[in-house]
């Protein structure tokens, strides 16, 4: 085995190219989301929202001048090499190429610094009931959109109502919004309205939960969750982000699909404006190393090829290098257990064992990533050393094989896994992974492509037998938003129709549970039925990662989570 994966590997190291900072992950998926936008509404709603909202906009242009008070001037343009979002609606939103423009863009009730604190946003207080069920936001002041309306509680009520309307079609609101009162009966057709959702008054806004739940307030900094202006969405239909009217630091400038994304400083942002005049997206592709050696970008990840040039002190580019700490991330290939032969966990357990994971690590990756053998990240809330997961061992892989309902291979159904991309090479680490089952097992895969937005949306439909080429980057640090979020049987981001009852119910458990150690003993437990139970391949940690980023590029912060940070960002003289 040893001498055929070294010449797979000496054709995929070939193949390493740069990393484009921060596009790929799902959690927001590793991968990207890709859902239609969508309008509630019709043109007669439209017109009367229109009506309704000209003496509003009328009598807010000289409270607009007032918070337009500028002390600083926008300084320098910050340029990046990006790819096309699938989606610029927050209600829509799933992966972090779009959410990394995103939140840029809208805002919600709450958010995290660069330090992953939670901190006000468009509400700059809130107070929680004595059982942990009502929670009261009050809605700042000087919080408008970027034409300069006002953002009322009205509005919030308006949004979270449209993003758990079917019509709307988010891929995300049961599972970041399903614990509010009243959104059940919404997504089922049964009402209009989230009967936990009230506007108390223009500034007061009462949301109410189902259960007291520690995460509550950490999933409100989801984009699911963000505000969107109703005369913007009603009047500009399916094409509203063309020209979304946000809250965020940053506003849409210009947007040229495979071209360039240009977003401009919202002078009227109600938190510490941005200190950047514009942010520069390049969407034609290309390398990014060498986009960054000519100063055509201001970042790029440093490739494996690229990477011990660049540690050495001597060359000009040492001095950029930036090594951050590994992002709450893990990638994976994922079954649909209830089609064959992924519907029998002794073969799903032997495709495991059959992958030697440190050997790919270390000759594939060079030891950049991790090895995983279970779900949640190093470093992250309710991470288990001691989990020993199902580790390489070929004898016990075709043993488990040997006792499936699939040993004899003309039982066997076609095998495709089904990976994000346009024709070109597959992964590194997955063709490798391909060969090692043929070789241990003699089970064959095939890989099929499938575009980013469409892979996505397909995976949301859970239409594959298998997929790969993505992962789940941590949308808040709670294990709840890895173990519950893609293996209850009840979610909608279980891709894979994993169900496990005694998995169900210690999840269930740790959602109300409020002593934090018996929380993590729950979710530590339920790791270790769903990784037993091989509901997924788990293959990789990210390990440290390394950056170039130009000395007159300051406030960037290499967060292990896609949050609106770039506001913080300066261009130094």
């Amino acid at each position: 085995m040893i001498n055929r994966f070294a010449l797979v590997f000496s054709m995929l190291i070939l193949l390493i190219g740069s990393i484009a900072c921060g596009q790929n992950a799902i959690g927001k998926a590793v991968g990207d989301s890709g859902n239609s936008d969508s309008a509630i509404g019709t043109s007669n709603v439209a017109e009367s929202i229109q009506e309704s909202t000209k003496e509003k906009r009328a009598d807010l242009q000289t409270e607009v001048k007032t918070l337009a008070d500028v002390s600083e001037a926008p300084v320098g343009v910050f340029n990046r090499l990006w790819s096309d979002p699938p989606t610029l609606d927050p209600h829509l939103t799933s992966d972090t190429t779009s959410a990394g423009v995103v939140v840029e863009i809208f805002g919600g009730l709450v958010g995290f610094d660069t330090s992953l604190r939670l901190i006000p946003d468009l509400a700059d207080s809130w107070d929680i009931s004595n059982d942990g069920l009502t929670y009261t936001f009050k809605i700042r002041n000087n919080a408008v959109f970027h034409d300069g309306t006002k953002v009322t509680a009205e509005d919030f009520k308006w949004s979270l109502e449209r993003a758990v309307n079917p019509d709307t079609a988010s891929p995300t609101a049961k599972t970041y919004l399903g614990d509010i009162v009243g959104v059940a009966a919404v997504l089922e057709g049964k009402s209009s309205e989230i009967s936990g959702v009230k506007a108390v008054d223009d500034s007061t806004l009462q949301i109410v939960i189902d259960s007291p739940k520690a995460y509550f307030l950490a999933k409100l900094t989801y984009p699911t969750a963000y505000v969107v202006d109703r005369n913007n969405v009603s009047v500009g239909g399916l094409n509203w982000t063309d020209s979304p009217n946000g809250t965020g630091p940053f506003k849409l400038s210009d947007y040229k699909i495979g071209e360039r994304i240009i977003l401009e400083r919202n002078d009227l942002y109600h938190l510490d404006k941005a200190k950047l005049a514009k942010i520069q997206m390049n969407l034609a592709g290309g390398s990014s190393m060498a986009m960054y050696e000519n100063d055509e970008i201001d970042i790029t990840g440093v490739g494996l090829f690229d990477l011990e040039r660049i540690k050495d002190p001597v060359d000009p580019l040492n001095g950029d290098l930036v090594v951050a700490d590994p992002g709450y991330s893990v990638n994976y290939i994922g079954f649909n257990v209830q089609e064959p032969p992924f519907d029998d966990s002794k073969f799903r357990r032997a495709l495991n064992h059959a992958i030697d994971k440190e050997l790919i690590a270390k000759e594939v990756y060079s030891d950049l990533v991790v090895p995983a053998y279970g779900i949640l990240p190093p470093g992250f809330p309710g991470f288990n050393e001691q989990l020993e997961g199902l580790r390489h061992d070929p004898v016990l892989a075709k043993k488990l094989l040997s006792e499936s309902k699939y040993a004899d291979p003309g039982t066997r159904p076609r095998i495709v896994i089904t990976i994000p991309g346009t024709g070109g090479t597959p992964g590194l680490d997955l063709e490798v992974i391909i060969n090692m089952w043929l070789e241990t097992l003699g089970v064959e895969v095939e890989i099929q492509q499938v575009e980013w937005a469409t892979y996505l949306k397909d995976l949301d439909e859970e239409k594959f037998q298998a997929f790969g080429g993505l992962g789940w980057e941590a949308d808040y640090p709670d294990p709840q938003d890895f173990l519950d979020i893609l293996f209850h049987s009840e979610s909608e981001n279980n891709h894979g129709l994993y169900s496990s009852q005694k998995a169900d119910i210690l999840l269930q458990d740790a959602r109300i549970e409020t002593d934090l150690v018996k929380r993590i003993d729950l979710y530590q437990e339920a790791e270790k039925i769903i990784v037993n139970d091989a509901a997924w391949v788990p293959l990789w940690f990210a390990g440290e990662r390394h950056v170039l980023i130009k000395p007159y590029v300051k406030g960037y912060e290499l967060t292990p989570m896609t949050i609106s940070k770039m506001r913080y960002v300066y261009i130094e003289d």
